[in-house]
């Protein structure tokens, strides 16, 4: 496709103020757009936000709905989507990469106009008709279907009111009556409630119920998934046996009915088990049916990373639309100037403020990035595993490696946005915290993110735990190579920063950043390990030595490895041969940005190692950011544009594409409802002492 025809994909910026930044730009936006996102889910999500923007249940709403209001508005237009039909028909018989990435770009650009939306689509279609998937089978079909052409409102009910991240310690039961050939749910106290159950509050009438397994001869056979009727799908009342509600107002997202459960003796099929590993016979014998392994490893991967990656390409959506708001203020804004009685200056020219925004800028290009190769070995993996059933150890490997570098990205992207809408919220100064400017519910929306599928600090745990197998093994085993780096570790050890310099690596070079990190996580590595070996040696168990273990050490060396990963993605991105020659300078600035800032937050765990000794290695990596981030101004209106939704979608007054920043406001000012009314109460605080004399 010819370069013109590509960047008519997007749509073209309007005139106006913010082309005094954007003509300092030394290359196209949309040139630069299209090495950050693939330009056929470029089209898609434009295509999707024309067709949404003509409609009115879509249409930004300029004052807080009452919570039932954001729950009816959303649920409504969860049901305008299934009529608008986003994704033809004949994507659904496209191979499974293809058609599962085509969905995931139509809930990219769902989630950037409305969060409630995305979510609930996401937990009732997806994450459900994905979890029947990985432990269901042809019994389940039917109910599969109606989830999947939204038939039936569903939800997956997993936690529990004293139990999150650890669902082993979950105490619903599912005791299995062979008289009847049922399944008996029963929750014995409020604490096993099922609850924060996406959709379930007001509406859905089924649910995939994880409970624990007991046959008649009282042997527990575990966590197991069932499908349960909660409500008639026609009445939306629930069947007997079942106490189910709304948990009330929540901080964000009340579009999302998010609801608990209680069952009491509540009797529902044998065959509503879900039974792709294990299976009850009509007289109530357990059998485990685990069979083609590879197949159902691939497709347990579906089922839990699927979420995780939805949450990271949302929150890099997220994170793009925090910095856009805040680059394009900062670039209107003016505050001071050299002369006192002189022109002030627009505040993106300050040193500072570039340090504070910036970065944030940086990461939400290299995140957005990350999260697509990510991403595209996930997809890879599921579709390698559905096509074939050989290769089982190299495959296992391979799951493993998802699982540890979702595990750890998962928390890198979404506590990076969270701090970003902080950080643009204050940028922006006062007028960031009107509703209108957006940043409060990017905030509040986006804040369950980094607590939902999977816990951040948890997740982190289980990627540490992965690199220090590998560390202990013989052999590592890394197919994908995110931790080949551990089999040069004596040599990375012995390295330091005067040694990196002697060597003939720059500073200002991806080698630099990449040597740095490599030096780090061995390091970390090193360090968490012997701490647990001294720790079992003196009688410590090993669950209270990893726990200890966490803090400066495991914790550290979880994010280190999200960011090395990141790094080098969006490194061997911008090398590849479809990266114009007037983008590689603003890349390899956007890269040592977001490199340089990152290594600085270890900066007291290089000095605690002794990979640097004085004050030169923290002077070369801040002097380096700073001088990077001044080098960046010229382009960071492009880059913020590069990052952009329409203006509709990013629903900012502080951020619209116009650069009318003070008409805008104005707008807002004058035109919000009652703005210039008298208040209705008005009688009831004038103070008394002069209704008196009236």
């Amino acid at each position: 496709m010819p370069v013109e025809q590509e960047r008519t994909v997007i749509p073209d910026m309007p005139r106006g103020p913010l082309c005094a930044y954007r003509s300092k730009a030394q290359f196209n936006w949309k040139d630069f757009r299209l090495v950050l996102e693939d330009k056929e889910l470029v089209k898609i999500k434009y295509d999707i936000w024309r067709r949404l923007e003509s409609e009115p249940l879509f249409s930004p709403v300029t004052a807080t709905l009452s919570v039932d209001q954001q729950k009816e508005r959303a649920a409504r237009q969860v049901n305008r989507i299934a009529d608008l039909e986003l994704a033809p028909p004949e994507i659904y018989s496209k191979p499974y990469k293809y058609r599962v990435r085509y969905l995931m770009s139509i809930n990219e650009a769902l989630h950037a106009v409305c969060p409630s939306l995305s979510v609930k689509i996401a937990l009732g279609v997806g994450l459900f008709t994905n979890s029947l998937l990985a432990m269901g089978t042809e019994r389940h079909q039917d109910t599969y279907n109606k989830a999947w052409n939204r038939e039936i409102i569903t939800c997956l009910a997993i936690t529990e009111v004293s139990h999150g991240s650890n669902t082993k310690r979950c105490r619903t039961t599912a005791t299995y009556d062979p008289a009847t050939q049922e399944f008996v749910i029963h929750t014995p106290d409020f604490e096993a409630a099922k609850c924060w159950v996406g959709n379930l509050g007001k509406t859905a009438s089924v649910a995939l119920l994880f409970a624990i397994l007991y046959t008649a001869d009282g042997q527990n056979h575990g966590l197991q998934g069932f499908l349960v009727p909660i409500r008639d799908p026609k009445t939306l009342l629930p069947y007997p046996g079942v106490t189910v509600g709304d948990i009330g107002e929540k901080i964000g997202l009340n579009g999302i009915d998010n609801g608990f459960v209680m069952f009491n003796n509540y009797r529902i099929p044998r065959e509503n088990l879900l039974n792709r590993t294990g299976d009850v016979t009509p007289e109530g014998v357990y059998e485990s049916t685990f069979s083609e392994p590879g197949k159902i490893l691939g497709a347990v991967l579906e089922s839990f990373s699927a979420g995780r990656l939805g949450i990271m390409q949302e929150s890099s959506n997220t994170l793009s639309h925090a910095a856009v708001i805040a680059v394009r203020y900062a670039a209107l804004r003016k505050q001071f100037g050299r002369d006192r009685n002189g022109p002030e200056q627009s505040i993106i020219e300050y040193q500072l403020h570039q340090w504070r925004i910036f970065p944030y800028l940086a990461a939400a290009c290299v995140l957005k990035v990350s999260v697509f190769a990510m991403t595209e070995i996930y997809l890879e993996t599921v579709q390698k595993s559905q096509a074939e059933s050989n290769g089982f150890e190299l495959l296992t490997q391979i799951v493993s490696e998802i699982h540890a570098l979702v595990s750890s990205s998962k928390p890198l992207v979404t506590w990076t946005a969270r701090d970003a809408i902080q950080e643009s919220r204050e940028a922006c100064g006062g007028h960031g915290y009107l509703r209108a400017a957006n940043l409060g519910d990017l905030r509040n929306n986006h804040d369950p993110s980094c607590t939902y599928e999977g816990d951040n600090n948890v997740l982190g745990q289980q990627a540490s735990n992965w690199l220090i197998r590998q560390w202990k093994n013989a052999k590592v085993e890394s197919p994908v190579g995110t931790a080949s780096f551990i089999t040069r570790r004596d040599a990375i050890l012995r390295g330091d920063f005067e040694s990196l310099l002697r060597s003939g690596v720059r500073v200002e070079s991806p080698e630099f950043v990449s040597q740095c990190y490599e030096w780090l996580m061995c390091w970390l590595l090193k360090q968490s390990v012997a701490q647990m070996d001294a720790a079992s040696s003196a009688g410590v168990d090993t669950f209270t030595a990893r726990n200890n273990c966490q803090v400066y050490r495991a914790r550290d060396l979880s994010r280190a490895y999200a960011e090395y990963y990141a790094l080098e993605s969006f490194r061997a991105r911008c090398a590849r041969g479809d990266v114009k020659e007037d983008l590689k300078p603003v890349l390899f600035r956007v890269y040592l940005i977001y490199g340089m800032w990152c290594l600085d937050r270890h900066m007291t765990t290089f000095y605690v190692g002794s990979f640097a000794k004085g004050s030169q290695f923290a002077d070369a990596v801040r002097g380096t950011l700073l001088r990077m981030c001044g080098e960046l101004k010229d382009s960071a209106v492009a880059i913020a544009d590069a990052l952009a939704p329409p203006d509709w979608v990013l629903n900012s007054v502080l951020g619209k594409s116009d650069g009318r920043l003070y008409e805008n406001i104005q707008s807002v000012f004058m035109t919000n409802p009652g703005a210039l009314e008298r208040a209705s109460w008005w009688k009831d605080v004038i103070p008394s002492k002069l209704k008196s004399k009236l």
